[in-house]
């Protein structure tokens, strides 16, 4: 697994990398070859009152994004937190692949290689091709595959990658909607009028 460790207001010694990677291997262990990429971001908030360590971690199985974050006075404490968040999203992550292989629904083999033929070529990635440009103060764009999905699999992902929202391509329509938590409890979903 390749894992990328940042640092925002802190330096990040040996120590704290060691620590790091093994409590996300420990964690990730039981998803051998699943999980092929992870980025975290520790930070400690600037304010001296307000004793805030966080780990924030972004994982890449499979083609999925699975993200968590934890906040906590002790930077030690914030990873031992996100990496057990982490093994519990992994978990419903590879019980929601086995229903789907073991379900009634059966994929045919045509529609299998239609899927593959979306997908970028092994070793490449999303930004291939693309120019450096610094992006206008307070913006950050973010490039990501969309292949079509439904509804259920869209609330499957906003579960998994701890956001508020998520936007994805409808499979029937083939149109952007934004899938998101409610207020009150529940979900709602955003699309574009015809």
């Amino acid at each position: 697994m390749k894992l990328l460790i940042h640092g925002r207001n802190l330096e990040v010694t040996p120590a704290i990398r060691d620590y790091t990677e093994t409590k996300l291997t420990r964690a990730i262990s039981h998803f051998e070859g699943m999980v092929k990429e992870a980025d975290v971001h520790l930070s400690v908030a600037r304010n001296p009152r307000v004793p805030q360590q966080i780990a924030e971690v972004t994982m890449f199985a499979n083609g999925t994004v699975i993200r968590a974050q934890e906040k906590s006075e002790n930077l030690y404490a914030s990873i031992d937190l996100v990496a057990s968040k982490l093994s519990r999203q992994l978990h419903r992550y590879k019980d929601r692949i086995q229903e789907a292989h073991q379900g009634p629904v059966h994929r045919s083999a045509r529609d299998e290689e239609a899927g593959a033929a979306n997908l970028p070529p092994p070793g490449s990635t999303l930004v291939d091709g693309k120019e450096v440009e610094l992006p206008s103060r307070g913006v950050r764009r973010k490039y990501f595959a969309m292949p079509p999905m439904t509804l259920d699999e869209a609330l499957h992902q906003l579960e998994l990658i701890d956001h508020d929202f998520y936007l994805f391509r409808d499979a029937e329509t083939d149109q952007l909607q934004v899938v998101y938590r409610r207020n009150h409890g529940g979900f709602g979903v955003i699309q574009a009028k015809e």
